[in-house]
């Protein structure tokens, strides 16, 4: 532990990095399990890639990742956020939301654990459901216990439902082509590009539509989008290299 004339401070070892389809924070979905078909692995650093470490880890069907925001904390905590569910119109206390400008920027996500390897003296964890980019720091993890961690009873002042997946997305011919070439290396990239856009990644304030083209980048590719009305057009999707990293190939 260390001190400062204010606070005490605590130093949290990193135990791994998640290798995640999500390259960039925007387009990441903001809560975990809204994008079934996001896939990542969570992998130990040496001096925790320990198999008696996870023994009895994978009777579990769920688990709690314990992170960092890494790509925010530099820009220090807020007292008051705008929430993106309140549409980014209404502030509310940091410590009634989950903004990522916390005084300690640590997050905590319910992922579905899918398996477990050790290969090269190294542990991977495969989830799904993930909501983490690229790189993030993991601090812990911990099993999900749904007698205790699941409150059918609990009440929420907002988000207290799912957000709307009610847009609509459809491939342009020249996506389509390239889609289906690349179906044999992610075989789950259709669903996945479908349950990220139909989130609509925009920034919250971002209520009409509007003819901007934007880009989604997952894994080593550049989805470029467009919104009308309530449909989304996938109209390219650019590969930036033809490297196809294990973790975003072994999808089952």
């Amino acid at each position: 532990m260390t001190t400062t004339a204010t606070q005490p401070a605590y130093l949290l070892p990193v135990i791994g990095h998640v290798r995640s389809c999500f390259q960039q924070k925007f387009g990441t979905p903001r809560q975990p399990g809204l994008v079934q078909s996001a896939q990542a692995d969570i992998v130990l650093l040496p001096g925790y890639s320990d198999l008696a470490a996870i023994e009895g880890l994978q009777e579990f069907s769920h688990m709690w990742l314990v992170f960092y925001f890494h790509l925010s904390a530099a820009q220090g905590w807020k007292s008051k956020v705008r929430p993106p569910r309140l549409g980014g119109n209404r502030s509310l206390g940091v410590f009634a939301t989950r903004s990522p400008f916390r005084p300690c920027p640590i997050g905590i996500s319910a992922v579905e654990l899918k398996a477990v390897t050790y290969q090269a003296k190294r542990i991977r964890i495969k989830c799904s459901g993930i909501d983490l980019v690229d790189g993030t720091p993991i601090l812990d993890i911990k099993p999900y216990l749904p007698y205790t961690d699941s409150q059918p009873d609990a009440e929420a002042s907002y988000a207290d439902q799912p957000p709307a997946s009610a847009k609509e997305v459809f491939f342009a011919a020249k996506a389509e082509l390239v889609l289906t070439q690349l179906l044999q290396p992610i075989p789950n990239l259709r669903a996945l590009i479908e349950e990220t856009l139909a989130l609509d990644p925009r920034p919250s304030y971002k209520t009409k539509v509007d003819p901007k083209l934007y880009s989604l980048a997952l894994y080593n590719l550049d989805i470029k989008w467009r919104l009308s009305n309530s449909l989304i057009t996938v109209e390219d999707i650019i590969q930036r290299n033809s490297d196809y990293p294990e973790y975003q190939m072994d999808t089952d």
